[in-house]
């Protein structure tokens, strides 16, 4: 049985007191929930701040993003070690932001997740199609070339550290969500995919979350899907009871 886990994406939102009261608020409204992983990825100059107000509770930090290499001249790059050394525990890798605005590669996302997977961090690499792919009935060739490309490498047993996040990008920001069979459609494609990738028993102990405008008034009818394993929050987990509110309904 995959536990459920939901993890907030705070994006480039926040200042530093904000970012506190959010987690704090989160640290005490789910103390008493054990039954979902929680994460939350504030931006960067935040995450020391964050795993303060997070440091006696059930809520796990994650980065936004994480650089392959482990020290030297890379200018605005974080590394594993220096993630770590902030308490993270996951990264989020692939974003469609950073692939779609920065201009990530399949090849720079790989490379992403070997060093997460090498530096103790769980990554969650997210995946998915543009408008104009699903309009052109190309959803699964797009997400089947980001996983086969993302995963390049990567072993079965190194698997069980990633988390994939379907994220329709149509989706992201927009209002617009999958619909309940819409995800469930695209989830079950990939989780057939990491079993020919792989095998069957991988394939059926890694978590897939959807990610796309999700919020307290979907949460129950994406979650009741047999493959949607969690959620990857944006808009909504900026919120104290909204994000609450959503990881309740799960528990």
């Amino acid at each position: 049985m995959r536990k459920p886990f939901i993890a907030g994406n705070w994006k480039m939102n926040m200042d530093c007191a904000g970012a506190k009261a959010l987690a704090a608020g989160l640290a005490e409204q789910l103390k008493s929930v054990d039954t979902v992983d929680v994460a939350v990825c504030p931006p960067s100059v935040y995450l020391q701040a964050v795993a303060t107000e997070l440091s006696s509770s059930n809520v796990a930090l994650g980065s936004q993003n994480v650089y392959f290499e482990g020290n030297g001249a890379f200018t605005g790059e974080l590394s594993c070690a220096m993630l770590k050394d902030v308490c993270c525990t996951y990264a989020i890798i692939g974003h469609s932001e950073r692939r779609h605005v920065i201009g990530e590669t399949d090849e720079l996302i790989n490379k992403k997740v070997t060093a997460a997977i090498t530096g103790g961090l769980l990554p969650i690499l997210c995946v998915g199609e543009l408008l104009e792919e699903r309009e052109a009935e190309k959803t699964t060739e797009v997400v089947t070339q980001q996983i086969k490309k993302g995963l390049a490498g990567v072993t079965a047993e190194k698997m069980l550290a990633v988390t994939i996040a379907y994220e329709p990008v149509w989706a992201i920001g927009t209002g617009k969500t999958a619909t309940a069979d819409q995800a469930q459609e695209v989830h079950a494609m990939i989780r057939a995919l990491l079993a020919e990738m792989y095998d069957q028993t991988t394939a059926d102990q890694v978590r897939i979350q959807y990610g796309g405008s999700a919020k307290p008034g979907n949460t129950a009818e994406l979650m009741a899907n047999p493959d949607v394993d969690g959620l990857l929050v944006g808009g909504a987990a900026l919120k104290v009871e909204d994000f609450a509110a959503m990881i309740k309904t799960v528990a």
